[in-house]
């Protein structure tokens, strides 16, 4: 496995993530009556520092859809996580004002590229034109 699962790391992530859910209006339990969904995640926010607890309130209180939401973003998070680790894999990011990147993106998708890859191309190129060239 490229990236480690750290029990105890997870369970607060995936407590993290249903709580901010529910705080956003999501219903992140397999209930759909009030007094029994608010029941539950009650339950849930005394499980903060317990990792079985969590994984045992996920098990019984999920849809089968909830629980492959979930992993997928935790799955995200892990990778972004161990990315960061590194600053060779860290995430970087730019501020592009909207017609600049409509530019960008629009060359990427004619040559088949991610905006990493037609910005390195752009780049290669520029970097390969003669100096007389690249000052006007």
């Amino acid at each position: 496995m490229r990236y480690q699962k750290l029990e105890i790391q997870e369970a607060s992530w995936k407590w993290a993530y249903l709580l901010k859910k529910y705080r956003e209006g999501e219903n992140v339990t397999k209930h759909t009556e009030a007094s029994l969904i608010e029941q539950k995640m009650q339950l849930l926010t005394t499980l903060q520092n317990s990792p079985e607890g969590i994984e045992g309130w996920i098990k019984a209180e999920m849809t089968a859809d909830q629980k492959r939401r979930m992993r997928q973003t935790i799955r995200a998070r892990r990778k972004r996580f161990f990315n960061a680790e590194k600053q060779s894999t860290r995430k970087k990011s730019i501020d592009l004002d909207y017609p600049s990147w409509q530019r960008l993106a629009n060359v990427a998708e004619s040559m088949e590229l991610t905006l990493s890859e037609a910005i390195h191309l752009l780049i290669d190129e520029f970097e390969k034109m003669p100096p007389k060239a690249k000052n006007g």
